[in-house]
């Protein structure tokens, strides 16, 4: 079986999610269809339908994340150090208009770029891996060819 790297908060709060929906959301679903199907007809009620649909949602989520922490490797990212690798914290400069941004480089199911959190196959976090503070990267974005420049390289 193929191992996923993970940070140990990434793995945390997919737990998370997992308990809450297996603990909360999935008997507060059932418990809706119950009511929903006390209503009578079910091929015309539509809070029937809805709920089934949800219910569908979360099983599915379950499953997702039940794959994803079961293959999951959590890494001490705070025992790494070196080059730019999967867990470090990266604060780049664009260069085309000087401004900077903190990004960690982390898995896909951790992935969450608007907070900072990069997956490690994003065109910028493939770029920036294997390199140091004070290189300069190019890589093509959507926008087009882009450069950084590497200021700082934490692993904390």
């Amino acid at each position: 079986m193929n191992r996923t790297p993970m940070t140990r908060s990434g793995h945390e709060k997919l737990s998370a999610e997992m308990t809450r929906l297996k603990t909360v959301d999935r008997p507060a679903i059932i418990e809706a269809i119950a009511e929903a199907r006390a209503h009578g007809d079910l091929s015309e009620n539509a809070e029937y339908h809805a709920a089934r649909e949800q219910q569908g949602w979360i099983e599915g989520r379950i499953k997702e994340l039940d794959a994803i922490l079961s293959s999951a490797e959590i890494i001490d990212v705070s025992a790494l150090e070196g080059p730019i690798k999967f867990g470090a914290t990266v604060t780049v400069r664009d260069e085309s208009n000087a401004r900077e941004a903190t990004y960690q480089i982390v898995s896909e199911a951790e992935s969450d770029p608007r907070n900072g959190r990069l997956n490690m196959k994003a065109p910028l976090a493939a770029a920036l891996i294997g390199h140091n503070a004070g290189d300069t990267v190019e890589f093509e974005s959507p926008r087009g060819t882009k450069n950084f420049t590497i200021i700082e390289v934490n692993y904390t």
